[in-house]
């Protein structure tokens, strides 16, 4: 076995390989054993991806059954309905534009871009830099890095980064202004809030959302801007956030879930990882023992180390256990092999 995998105490590979998670099996075998393996696009063939595919529309989107689109008419549901499909297809089942229906989802998303460059409708018609940084991360590892939007999209994050080399939310969120909760002001606001405050401190939950399309543009990766953000963001590890009130205790930082939403632990890490942080550094050392440390006799992580665990696992939490383990697995080839 590769020097990489000697750093656990227990063997992850096998509840991996033994699990009755065809993809899981499949890219356990292709990225982390380095075994050749059929075409993907037998992944794409499988039941979970059809059913997610079959509710498509026309248009690309995925339609939103959300009750609050009534009160909320501004919100562009439907965009982030499809924001969640298009997770569980390009992180989990690493489709891309190759295939008709993610082509399909990604002109939709772009067709929601505005002419400064952000991705705009989840917080209505105001700013979402969160959103915008984590569509990017997706439209990237989909097959978009060459394309001209997606330039257009780092030139706009870049124009509303912090003096501190992070991001806020939106301009909504700067210290002593509006809460980003209050969907009855940025809801009811038709004109979007332009004036940005980059004295505001940033906060590492929209650091790590954002950071994701840096981490996989195979030019941005590479930048001061990627080395700084990452800096920042490994500076805040396990820490909790002082000025803002969404995810803000430090707990948040080892509740996990996947494909990727809200930051944690593991997504920052795995963002960390591919700038280029080296593990010897303090903030990445620490990180990683804490993996080595928390890793279950089975050779799994659980989903949330903040609270009391279960009795046992729903279905679905224990295939989400299992893509955790296949990321950090993952971030560790990348570190140790």
């Amino acid at each position: 076995m590769s020097d990489w995998f000697k750093v656990f105490k227990y063997n992850p590979i096998d509840p991996l390989l033994e699990s009755n998670n065809d993809a899981i099996k499949y890219f356990t075998r292709r990225d982390l054993l380095d075994e050749k393996v059929d075409s993907i696009e037998k992944i794409w063939e499988l039941p979970e991806v059809q059913k997610i595919l079959k509710k498509q529309q026309k248009n690309g989107s995925w339609k939103s059954n959300n009750p609050n689109q009534k009160k909320y008419p501004l919100v562009n549901y439907n965009l982030i309905e499809t924001w969640k499909q298009f997770r569980f297809l390009v992180q989990m089942y690493q489709m891309n534009k190759t295939h008709p229906s993610i082509k399909k989802a990604a002109e939709y998303i772009f067709s929601c871009q505005k002419d400064e460059g952000d991705i705009r409708g989840i917080l209505a018609n105001q700013y979402a830099t969160y959103y915008t940084g984590a569509l990017m991360f997706l439209l990237i590892k989909a097959g978009y890095s060459d394309d001209l939007r997606i330039e257009k999209g780092f030139q706009w994050l870049i124009s509303v980064r912090q003096n501190d080399g992070g991001w806020l939310a939106s301009p909504l969120m700067s210290v002593d202004r509006y809460h980003i909760s209050d969907y009855y002001i940025f809801v009811s606001e038709h004109k979007t809030l332009k004036d940005h405050d980059p004295t505001s401190p940033s906060s590492h939950n929209w650091i790590g959302m954002i950071i994701r399309p840096f981490a996989v543009h195979p030019k941005y990766k590479d930048s001061i801007i990627a080395k700084k953000s990452a800096k920042l963001l490994k500076s805040m590890f396990f820490k909790a956030d002082p000025n803002y009130t969404s995810y803000q205790k430090a707990d948040y930082w080892i509740r996990f879930q996947y494909p990727y939403w809200w930051n944690h632990l593991v997504a920052a890490l795995d963002s960390i990882s591919l700038i280029g942080i080296s593990k010897d550094d303090k903030d990445i050392a620490n990180a990683l023992k804490w993996f080595i440390t928390n890793q279950k006799e089975d050779g799994l992580w659980l989903l949330n180390y903040a609270k009391k665990q279960p009795k046992s696992y729903s279905l679905k939490a224990k295939q989400e256990q299992l893509w955790i383990t296949f990321k950090i697995c993952q971030i560790f080839k990348r570190y140790f092999k």
